[in-house]
């Protein structure tokens, strides 16, 4: 019998350094009032020179741990999505496992840009739910300034370093309803990163390329077509949908969205002007807002749809649930 799932606790972190709008328009021809106009983006933390993913993820992981209260040794499966690992490998999910002290987790990273927590989250379920794991811990983060051209206005404009966390585990109601993936590499070249792998680049300078305008096209079009999608497979309407968590890639993007959709501006989570876009790390960083806001009550209907380079997109629908009232099934 297939079992629920469900997120027992979260945790997020962020680089100390943030850096204004008004900064950035001493480094490139842009100003505050053209990026908030354009994006919604006031500010956003940026990693110093030191810091790579895992010494963001760290802290965030710890705090879902302590939040779930679990002990990092009853964890048995990690996974880390992100673009901008430590390095290709060891993997950071490996060296988080390690440095978090948990010698029974299975550990791997998981590539899917900015989608890639949903798609953590959806195979952490899969593995609760089949019992192939007892207990997961699902990490999204990213540290994008690592790889952006500092004198290309139209990316570092959007991009900030983030990351959040959550612990996953079964439980007896609840949890999870249902998700949606799907994928488009035909649109990959909108937004990508040639001479990151094994694929031959002349002269490649390894940093982030974007086409906004099939961008824009892309998720527009996407975040309403895959929340509309997991919505009717549970059975669902956006009337019953008590908080909304679009990936926060742009605020004209998220008020489109929510607008076809139908969806309030009051039950729909926005941050994007204080982290802008931090690729893994923006849905689990809204969760984070959304429950410091009182958002998250006991049996709230919560909708993630995320989207990213891939192309690739996502949804998840979840009956948010407070564990220490339901009674753990792991």
């Amino acid at each position: 019998m297939t079992r629920r799932a469900v997120i027992a606790g979260s945790g997020s972190a962020l680089p100390r350094t943030c850096v204004t709008n008004a900064e950035l328009a001493e480094r490139v021809d842009t100003s505050d009032e053209w990026i908030v106009e354009r994006t919604g983006i006031r500010e956003r933390r940026i990693a110093a020179k030191d810091e790579a993913l895992t010494d963001i993820a760290r802290p965030a992981a710890r705090a879902a741990l302590a939040d779930a209260g679990v002990e990092p040794g009853d964890i048995d499966l990690l996974i880390c999505a992100t673009v901008t690992p430590d390095m290709m490998f060891p993997t950071s999910s490996a060296l988080l496992a390690d440095e978090l002290g948990m010698p029974k987790a299975a550990a791997y990273d998981l590539l899917a840009g900015c989608t890639g927590f949903v798609y953590a989250v959806v195979q952490a379920y899969s593995m609760l739910a089949s019992g192939l794991a007892t207990r997961a811990l699902v990490v999204g983060g990213d540290v994008l300034s690592k790889i952006l051209d500092w004198e290309d206005r139209s990316t570092i404009v959007l991009f900030g370093d983030g990351a959040g966390a959550v612990v996953m585990e079964p439980v007896d109601r609840g949890g999870f309803l249902g998700f949606e993936l799907g994928a488009d590499g035909g649109g990959g070249e909108h937004l990508w990163l040639p001479g990151s792998g094994s694929r031959h680049f002349d002269d490649p300078d390894q940093f982030v390329k974007m086409n906004g305008r099939e961008v824009f096209k892309f998720a527009t079009r996407v975040l309403v077509y895959s929340a509309e999608q997991v919505l009717a497979e549970c059975g669902k309407t956006v009337d019953d949908v008590d908080v909304y968590i679009p990936h926060q890639a742009n605020k004209r993007i998220i008020d489109y969205a929510a607008g076809k959709l139908g969806i309030p501006a009051e039950r729909t989570v926005v941050n994007v002007d204080r982290y802008g876009n931090t690729s893994s790390g923006s849905i689990p960083l809204a969760l984070m807002d959304a429950r410091a806001e009182g958002r998250l009550r006991d049996g709230a209907l919560l909708l993630m749809t995320g989207m990213g380079a891939g192309l690739t997109w996502g949804s998840a629908l979840i009956e948010w649930t407070d564990v220490s009232s339901n009674g753990r099934n792991g």
